[in-house]
């Protein structure tokens, strides 16, 4: 290689040219900064195993006490109210006071559909690493 040679790695583009139609697209969908920092916040939320874990119990189980839910996730009582104090803050699930009890719940419909889709995408990644292949057309959707 000479050494006025660019060396370009393979997610760069080799032909430098912007496509001005589709990154005004991209401008005019943007999020404010605001709901950026929401969507990434949620995302922190999921980032955790514990919290993941106990998110998925909901959406398996509808509704859940704290016992219930260290029980089915094998985490300690004390970390599922810790994680539980997080997601109700977060407004991503919701309680329902039954006695001394509190029952808690994914907050909404948005909630168990992300968490649908997430299950979803993994099985489908694992499926796809399984196959060892990619089918290009599949990719590209």
């Amino acid at each position: 290689m000479r050494s006025d040679e660019k060396v370009i790695g393979l997610d760069g583009c080799s032909v430098q040219c912007v496509h001005p139609a589709k990154v005004q697209l991209v401008l005019d969908a943007t999020l404010p900064t605001e709901d950026l920092a929401r969507a990434a916040s949620m995302f922190k939320l999921l980032g955790d195993q514990t919290r993941s874990r106990l998110l998925f119990a909901l959406l398996e189980a509808g509704e859940l006490c704290v016992c219930d839910l260290a029980a089915a996730t094998g985490t300690q009582e004390a970390t599922v109210s810790q994680s539980l104090r997080m997601l109700r803050a977060s407004g991503v699930v919701t309680g329902r006071r039954e006695g001394r009890l509190v029952f808690y719940r994914l907050a909404d419909a948005h909630v168990r559909m992300l968490l649908d889709l997430t299950r979803e995408h993994i099985a489908h990644e694992a499926g796809t690493a399984a196959a060892g292949t990619i089918d290009v057309g599949e990719a590209s959707r």
